[in-house]
C-alpha cells in the first residue's frame, strides 16, 4: 500500500509549558495529522514577514496515543529558530510543520522489550514520547533510563519522570556540572562502569536506544559494544548544535 505524501501542515499552538529554565514544550493542533509512532521526528519551518524561511527538524515528545503532538525544544543561544520557540511563540500561533520522519529510531510495545535508553540533555524528547507510550498501554515491558543532565536546572520532566519511575521505570540520573545539594547519585560524564551499573548483563539483549549530541552518543555506543552488546542492538539519533 503506498505511503501518503509528506506535506507541510499549518499546526496551531493550543498549549505551552515551560520545562525548564532553557526548554519549552509546544503543544500543537494538526489538522489531518497522519499519526506518528514514539521515536520520531518532524521538520518545523518559519516564514518571516520578508519571506526568508529557515527549518529545523525536532523530535516528538508526545505519545502516539495523544490527539496532539508535542515538541520540546531547547534554546540554543545565537540560534535562528529555538529562540523564538522558546520565548516569543504564543497560544494561538500558527507554524508549518512536516513529517514524521524515520523508521529507525522508534519502538512501539508490540516491539517488546527489555528497553535501555541513554539520552545526553534533549537527547530524552524522542525516549520520553517511547516512556510514555510504554505508560499510555499499561505495558510491563522492562524499561530503564540513564539520563545524563548538565544540572537539576537543565533535566526535562522530573517530575513526570518520577512518577513513570514509581510505575516500574528504573532510572539513573547523573549531573555533569552542578550536582543538587547532598546528590549521592552519580556526577560525572557516561563512563562504562555507570553502564554497567545501569545495565549489569548484556546478556538479556536489551533494545538500545541512545539520544542526544553527537560526541556522546558516539561514546556511549562505543562504551556499550565495549561491555558486550551487540552493535545492532543499539539504536541511535544525534543532533548537532543547530537541531
Amino acid at each position: 500500500m503506498p505511503q501518503a505524501p509528506v506535506v507541510w501542515r499549518l499546526a496551531t499552538v493550543r498549549q505551552l509549558i515551560d520545562e525548564t529554565p532553557r526548554a519549552r514544550t509546544l503543544v500543537l493542533d494538526v489538522p489531518d495529522w497522519p499519526g506518528h509512532t514514539a521515536g520520531q521526528h518532524v521538520d518545523v519551518r518559519l516564514t518571516a514577514d520578508d519571506g526568508y524561511q529557515t527549518e529545523r527538524s525536532f523530535s516528538i515528545a508526545s505519545a502516539p496515543e495523544r490527539a496532539t503532538v508535542a515538541l520540546t525544544v531547547e534554546r540554543i543561544d545565537g540560534g535562528e529558530v529555538s529562540p523564538y520557540l522558546t520565548e516569543e511563540l504564543r497560544v494561538g500561533d500558527t507554524l508549518e510543520l512536516r513529517g514524521p520522519f524515520t523508521s529507525y529510531f522508534v519502538w512501539r510495545t508490540e516491539d517488546g522489550g527489555p528497553l535501555l535508553l541513554v539520552a545526553g540533555g534533549s537527547g530524552l524528547v524522542p525516549l520520553m514520547a517511547m516512556l510514555r507510550h510504554r505508560a499510555a498501554n499499561s505495558s510491563t515491558v522492562e524499561a530503564r533510563l540513564l539520563l545524563s543532565a548538565r544540572s537539576l536546572d537543565d533535566s526535562l520532566y522530573r517530575d513526570e519522570l518520577a512518577e513513570l519511575t514509581a510505575d516500574g521505570l528504573v532510572t539513573h540520573v547523573t549531573f555533569t556540572r552542578e550536582p543538587p545539594p547532598d546528590w549521592r547519585g552519580f556526577a560525572r560524564r557516561i563512563d562504562a562502569e555507570m553502564l554497567r551499573t545501569v545495565w549489569p548483563s548484556p546478556h538479556q539483549r536489551p533494545r538500545i536506544y541512545v539520544c542526544g549530541p553527537t560526541a556522546f552518543v558516539e561514546r556511549a555506543a562505543e562504551l556499550l559494544v565495549q561491555l558486550g552488546h551487540p552493535p545492532g542492538a543499539i539504536r541511535t539519533e544525534r543532533f548537532g548544535p543547530s537541531g
